[in-house]
């Protein structure tokens, strides 16, 4: 099968019966020039109430269940009313949303009798809200003459047992996908897939970590051997900066895969960080598209461009601390240091956004974000209780009054003066930096900056973006 076309509708395209007619509109002109496997995201707010609904079981608060289990079902249940108006297939597809939400109570309510939330039951519970996206899809898809068949990714993409934040085993999902995905697509069926969410090879339920209905479009399109991966969302592109910051910022015509892959990584919201990579050997082009904005062209990601000298873009991010580490003698190694606090990040599961050192003292400061902050500093100390016990390390320092700037582009590498350019910006805006760090491609500088001062940092910077 040639041509196939696989396309991401996100929470936002998802959101509403509106937004779903939409997007099978989409779905169905292209159907007529080619094959579309569609990928969706739970309708948007919904997962935050699933696991908002897991906290109220944790706490033993029946009460907070119920009443988030009732609104769940009442907004699907209009959604789905609003979509069908056929009684046949608005009752088949109700009876198919009521059956997943009582599956979804029974987890809450085993995590209110255990007092806890296992990682294994949060992955399984959280995904029925892509699961009801994919239903509702479906349906509406055959009501209006389109075949298509929702499709759980659970039976589909394989991965490690890494509960929220699974990684995929390609061989093994390309054996499913042909399986269980690619007879659907041969018999001119459009299979509405969900995103977000696998399985491991034992079958447990697992979930692809943040933004991760990106993730599964990319990996189902290498899988597949897709000519192309669409990427609905609410925006125009990928643009030059955050519109909010910079008033003045672009949508990006086109961009590399690594452009896109650093910007996702440094915070910009229109990808998932691990979205490019199974696309990349198989070179498949991503369009990030407006499904709001439906003649605007969007931003395609591909292998390779001419970059014209400097950075594409500037991202951010405020939701982030500086974690310090100084040894408190020069008899201690720092790259034995440094090495074994790198391991306790693996250990943590934790994304190293930035890292600096300095030479004499072998101290060095690393960014990483909130929320990861508690289970870095449990895996720190406890790695590292030997040397803080007896002093041999000062007090781990930390500091939440940061935030990160990323400017990225191809045409950086080897480009005279930029950073003194750069820096030059900054200090004009009477910004301190706090740490500098570039990778060895010089395809991005990441700057750490104090919060207040993130803003005014974006936009002296991005007016050096090309």
């Amino acid at each position: 099968m040639n041509n196939l076309l696989v396309m991401k509708f996100g929470g936002t395209s998802m959101g509403s019966a509106e937004r779903i007619q939409v997007a099978a509109a989409i779905c169905r002109e292209q159907k007529q020039q080619r094959p579309v496997l569609a990928v969706v995201s739970a309708m948007s707010g919904v997962t935050d109430l699933l696991l908002g609904t897991l906290r109220h079981a944790e706490a033993g608060d029946e009460a907070g269940i119920e009443s988030s289990v009732q609104s769940l079902l009442a907004r699907h249940e209009k959604t789905c009313g609003q979509l069908l108006r056929d009684p046949e297939q608005r009752g088949r597809a109700m009876t198919g949303v009521r059956e997943l939400i009582a599956d979804f109570r029974r987890i809450a309510h085993g995590m209110l009798m255990l007092g806890e939330r296992p990682p294994r039951s949060v992955d399984e519970a959280i995904a029925i809200g892509e699961r009801l996206s994919a239903l509702m899809m479906a349906e509406y898809l055959e009501a209006s003459g389109i075949p298509a068949r929702a499709v759980n990714a659970a039976d589909v993409i394989v991965t490690d047992a890494v509960f929220g934040n699974a990684t995929p085993i390609m061989d093994a999902t390309r054996a499913k996908a042909e399986k269980h995905v690619r007879p659907l697509l041969e018999s001119g069926i459009i299979p509405v897939v969900t995103g977000f969410n696998g399985a491991t090879v034992d079958g447990r339920p697992t979930t692809l970590g943040r933004g991760g209905s990106d993730f599964s479009a990319s990996i189902l399109a290498a899988v597949l051997d897709a000519s192309e991966l669409w990427i609905w969302t609410d925006v125009d592109g990928i643009m030059s900066a955050d519109p909010r910051s910079v008033p003045e910022a672009r949508v990006l015509d086109t961009l590399t895969y690594n452009e896109a892959a650093e910007l996702a990584y440094n915070g910009a919201k229109v990808l998932h960080p691990r979205t490019l990579a199974p696309l990349i050997e198989r070179q498949i082009p991503v369009w990030s598209k407006n499904s709001f904005h439906l003649e605007h062209p969007g931003t395609r990601i591909v292998p390779t461009l001419e970059a014209p000298p400097g950075p594409r873009a500037v991202t951010s991010m405020a939701n982030v601390v500086l974690v310090s580490i100084e040894p408190a003698s020069a008899a201690v190694s720092g790259t034995r240091l440094m090495a074994r606090a790198l391991d306790a990040l693996a250990e943590a599961n934790a994304e190293v956004l930035a890292l600096s050192s300095s030479s004499y003292r072998q101290s060095f400061c690393f960014l990483v974000r909130k929320e990861e902050l508690a289970g870095v500093m449990k895996c720190l100390e406890s790695d590292l209780a030997l040397e803080l016990t007896h002093g041999y390390l000062k007090p781990i320092a930390v500091d939440d009054n940061v935030g990160l700037l990323a400017l990225v582009g191809e045409g950086m590498r080897g480009t005279p003066g930029l950073a003194g350019r750069l820096f030059q910006a900054i200090s004009e805006q009477n910004v301190n930096i706090i740490a500098i760090a570039q990778g060895s491609s010089e395809l991005t500088i990441s700057i750490v900056v104090r919060r207040d001062g993130l803003e005014r940092a974006i936009q002296a910077v991005h007016r050096e973006c090309r």
